[in-house]
Order: structure tokens, then C-alpha cells, then sequence
């Protein structure tokens, strides 16, 4: 017992500090000799079309906040957080890029920060952005978790002090992404720094390759001996390199040049490349189609690849985000009563066929009406006279219990019928 008490006594209680992962630590060089960083990662088409994908993905979803009732539950327009999310978080910017920017800075840091403004009864007034890679997570004496902001510049106009901010849990909306403690995400970024640096690596190779007018280095050989071998390297540089590696060279003195760099084939230059970006995309679980690796798409198999993006990559991230909004935004007394959810119908309906074809179902065996049906395509309500939101089933259905009652009311004599 001796052994495990030992292990285990560190979780007995939160410790006094807890500091978040340095990012400068994390990202870095990698294996391949490149500096991977959130800037450097974002240059990479690959990293950035997975992460405009998602973000857009997760920004353009409609956000509502809803109340539970009798039938199951309502939207609350009245409610204040109802126009901050669903429409404008603050005078600056629209729900559509803050959650925009959010969601980058989760795929990118692997945490997204707000600040929350609130009234004099804890009411949100607004919310306001913060950069992850200037937060620290921390504890104070009392073992509350705070967050410091090292603020240098003017970006937060609610924020009139310069220097490292202290924020308490309340005043800070934080979305972590896949983390060891639960408490910070790590940045995905730097945990695949080195398949990003072959990345970087590849497409700089490329650059460098095109750039010298796709013309492989080589070696000078001249018979005798030079005594300034740089300055005749320099002057063949300037005058075959670069824009003019397709001018006829004139060699003098028995100068002959002989190529030794491995051909782009043999090297499987284009085979690494596409590796790589298969590497990417599968970091960030986005299907190659949706960043334009058609390869492996066909007609039959591009909409139920797009349903998986939303069932398996897309799912994941919204129930962080949700949890994440009522945890932080929703004080405890409306916690149980209101909830914030996000709508994916729109992304799960399929093509105007099969969507069709489902409502047509549903609605002959009597399990949605023609309000409801109406409702999912973003349609007008049929008023209730008018018979909007009846439930109907197809009369020539009955129980199974009843299936010979009409026969047995009126018997057929054996007599009568001979």
C-alpha cells in the first residue's frame, strides 16, 4: 500500500500551480531541420485548408439556446446569451468569426480563450477574444484556478493595463482541446511538428528546385588547380543560376560540369508530398476530398464520405464547444433549465431526393407532421386550422389484434354456401 499511496498522493489535491505547456517549447525544429511553428504550419496549404474547413465548418452552424418544457424544449430568443451567440458576442465582431477564430485557435494551439464581460448580476454582456499563445493557467493560494493574460498590446479594448492580467475562472470562457490533465490542450501543431517539417521541407525543396529553373547542381571539374575556387563558384552562380539556369554555358581552360543531384523520380518527390498531405489531413480527421484530393472520391461515395466528416470529425468539436459555452456562460441557476446547442440538420439531410423520400415516410406513418417537415427545410408554418400540424397514418393500417374482426361480425353458414 505503501507503493500506490506513494504514486497516488500527488491527486489527493489540486496543487498550488499549474503551469500551461510553453508553446515556444513545444513548437520548434524539427527532425528535418525546419522550424515548425504556428505561423511557419499555417504557410503549408495542407495544414491551412484543415483548418479553414473545420473553422468554417463549426462557424457557420446555427448556435441557440434553448429551454426545456413540457414537450421537450424551446428556443429563447429573449434570452441574453440568445443574440450573443446566435448573432454578434461584441460591437467588433459577428457570431460567424468569432467562432471562426475560436475554432482556429483550438486547431492550431489546441486551446481557445474569451474574455466574458458581465453586469453587476453576472450577466453576459459580451465576449472578447484572447490569444492562447499569451495565457498561462495557474493557481492562486486558494487553489482557484486562474488565467493570466500577458497583454503588450492594444487588441482587448477591455482591458486598459499592460502586463500579465489576472482573470478568474468566471471571467474566461476557455475550450481545451485533447490534453493530459483535462485542463489545457496540447497544440496539434507542435505534437506533428515533424510531419509538418518534411512538409515544409518538400515544398521549399520544390520552391528552391523551380526557382533555379528546375536545373539540377553539379560539380565544376577543371584539370588543373584553382586557387579561388569560391569566386569561380560565385561567378557561374550569377551567370547560370537562378532565371539564367537555361543559358548556354561557355566552359574555358577544360572546365567541364557534371550533375549530381538525385532526379525529382528517384528522390519520390511528388510521393512524399502527397504522403505528407495525407498525413495532415488525417491529424486533423478531414477527408482529402473536403482540401481537394479527389484521388479516392467518386459520385457514389462523396456524400457519405461528407456525412462521416460531420458524424466522426465535426460531432467531436461541437460537444466540446457546447459543454464548453454552458459550463462558462450559463450561471447555476439556469443550468438544467437552458442549454446551448448547435444544428447540424442542415449537414445531415443529403441530397433533395433521399431528403424527400425520408419526410414522405415520416409523414405516412404519422411521426411528423407538416409543420415539422416544413421546419427542418426552413420553410413557413401552415397555420393549425388549416391542418399544419396534424398527424396522419394511411386508414387502411390497423392492429394486428384486429385483423379478422370485420370477417367474424357477420359468419358465413357452411349451408348457405353450398
Amino acid at each position: 500500500m505503501s507503493i500506490f499511496t506513494g504514486l497516488f498522493k500527488s491527486r489527493d489535491k489540486p496543487t498550488n500551480s499549474y503551469d500551461s505547456p510553453s508553446y515556444t517549447y513545444f513548437f520548434g525544429r524539427a527532425n528535418s531541420g525546419k522550424r515548425v511553428t504556428d505561423r511557419t504550419a499555417l504557410q503549408h496549404i495542407a495544414v491551412y485548408a484543415c483548418v479553414r474547413v473545420l473553422s468554417e465548418a463549426i462557424a457557420q452552424l446555427p448556435l441557440h439556446v434553448y429551454k426545456y418544457n413540457d414537450k421537450g424544449k424551446e428556443r429563447v430568443p429573449q434570452h441574453p446569451l440568445y443574440f450573443l451567440l446566435h448573432d454578434q458576442p461584441n460591437p467588433e465582431m459577428t457570431s460567424f468569426i468569432f467562432r471562426e477564430t475560436l475554432m482556429s485557435h483550438l486547431l492550431i494551439y489546441g486551446n481557445a480563450y474569451a474574455q466574458i464581460i458581465r453586469n453587476g448580476r453576472g450577466d453576459v454582456l459580451g465576449l472578447y477574444l484572447l490569444m492562447p499563445d499569451k495565457m498561462k493557467v495557474d493557481r492562486d493560494d486558494k487553489n482557484r484556478l486562474i488565467y493570466i493574460y500577458s497583454r503588450y498590446d492594444e487588441a482587448n479594448p477591455n482591458m486598459k493595463e499592460q502586463g500579465d492580467i489576472v482573470l478568474y475562472a468566471d471571467e474566461v470562457l476557455h475550450i481545451p482541446g485533447l490534453g493530459f490533465d483535462g485542463l489545457v490542450g496540447y497544440s496539434p501543431i507542435a505534437l506533428a511538428k515533424n510531419a509538418i517539417g518534411i512538409s515544409i521541407a518538400c515544398e521549399e525543396y520544390g520552391a528552391s528546385f523551380f526557382g533555379n529553373g528546375a536545373s539540377p547542381s553539379g560539380v565544376l571539374e577543371h584539370p588543373g588547380v584553382i586557387k579561388n575556387p569560391e569566386r569561380v563558384r560565385d561567378a557561374w552562380q550569377r551567370a547560370y543560376g537562378g532565371r539564367n539556369a537555361h543559358k548556354v554555358a561557355v566552359l574555358e581552360e577544360g572546365m567541364k560540369f557534371t550533375p549530381i543531384a538525385i532526379p525529382n523520380n528517384e528522390a519520390q518527390f511528388l510521393e512524399t508530398r502527397k504522403f505528407q498531405i495525407e498525413e495532415i489531413a488525417r491529424l486533423y480527421r478531414v477527408p482529402l476530398h473536403m482540401i481537394g484530393d479527389l484521388d479516392h472520391a467518386t459520385f457514389s461515395n462523396v456524400e457519405h464520405l461528407s456525412l462521416d466528416f460531420v458524424k466522426y470529425s465535426l460531432d467531436p468539436w461541437i460537444v466540446r464547444w457546447e459543454q464548453g459555452l454552458m459550463k462558462a456562460l450559463l450561471s447555476d441557476s439556469e443550468k438544467g433549465k437552458y442549454f446551448i446547442k448547435f444544428n447540424v440538420d442542415g449537414l445531415l439531410r443529403g441530397d433533395y431526393a433521399s431528403r424527400m423520400q425520408g419526410y414522405a415516410t415520416a409523414r405516412q406513418n404519422g411521426w411528423m407532421s407538416a409543420n415539422d417537415i416544413r421546419e427542418m427545410e426552413d420553410m413557413n408554418m401552415i397555420p393549425d386550422e388549416e391542418g399544419g400540424n396534424l398527424y396522419l397514418v394511411n386508414g387502411s393500417f390497423t392492429k394486428l389484434a384486429d385483423a379478422g374482426a370485420f370477417a367474424n361480425q357477420n359468419p358465413v353458414k357452411e349451408e348457405e354456401t353450398e
